[in-house]
């Protein structure tokens, strides 16, 4: 099942008022203002997490699912979420979806601003959460935590990262963390380079920009906190990597940890 969906064939859904839940991911205030029919508004940016040790990945899916929980959705519901364009806050959703083992999940290729391009139906009314006990079941596979991405880069040194920053916060020019720099092996690819005027590159361009990487060993990304990297997870599974994990901790906790290796 593809994680894109097109605005044609969410317009139809919506219609038809099938079984869909649409999150509205953009800040308040751009939902307040216009917004998809029918959606709700959870600005997953206010939903940084930055430790993944043990206890720390318990009190994420913790709060995950609480989060979840107020989706008012079951598991036939097809969640689609959207942001600006094809951004990090509605990949982060999928990310998350898949996370907790919700598989009919998708988000808008090209988001708000291609559905307004297209002068399809804009909603000013607000659609409040709706609380429906959800029962997650955490999927590790699609997530990887600092000790097992260390692990991983002192016994393999074939291993596939992604850093989908900046070249300049790659580089350290730019810092946002108590260090500056990448972690060791990671090739950067900025998040930015899977777009062409807010959408997602066509599969043919995509597989050209990650022809250097395997399909059939693991590949992890990983950005500032985790939402320019669920970018990327997203496309790396679309186009064929099924073994793609995002790094959750991300620059905010690797960059701040002195006990982590790091290049410049």
């Amino acid at each position: 099942m593809t994680l894109l969906i097109t605005t044609a064939r969410l317009n139809k859904l919506i219609k038809k008022k099938d079984n869909i839940r649409i999150i509205d991911t953009r800040p308040f205030p751009d939902y307040l203002c216009e917004h998809i029919p029918k959606s709700i508004n959870i600005d997953l940016m206010q939903f940084h997490w930055s430790d993944t040790s043990k206890s720390g990945i318990k009190e994420f899916t913790n709060q995950s699912c609480k989060l979840f929980s107020n989706f008012g959705i079951n598991n036939n519901t097809f969640l689609i979420f959207y942001d600006k364009i094809s951004g990090p806050s509605a990949a982060r959703g999928v990310w998350l979806s898949l996370y907790l083992s919700h598989d009919k999940v998708a988000m808008l290729d090209g988001g708000f601003d291609k559905w307004k391009l297209e002068n399809r139906t804009i909603s000013k009314e607000t659609h409040k959460m709706c609380h429906i006990p959800y029962n997650c079941k955490p999927n590790t596979l699609v997530l990887t935590t600092a000790n097992e991405l260390n692990s991983k880069i002192k016994n393999d040194k074939n291993i596939q990262i992604i850093d989908s920053r900046t070249s300049k916060e790659f580089s350290g020019e730019h810092v946002r963390a108590c260090r500056g720099g990448h972690i060791p092996y990671s090739t950067n690819i900025d998040w930015v380079t899977n777009l062409k005027n807010g959408r997602f590159k066509t599969v043919r361009e995509l597989e050209k920009i990650y022809r250097n990487f395997s399909q059939q060993t693991e590949i992890f990304t990983y950005c500032q906190g985790g939402y320019r990297a669920a970018n990327s997870f997203v496309i790396l599974r679309e186009i064929g990597f099924k073994k793609a994990k995002m790094y959750l901790g991300s620059w905010n906790e690797w960059g701040n940890n002195d006990s982590l290796p790091i290049d410049i």
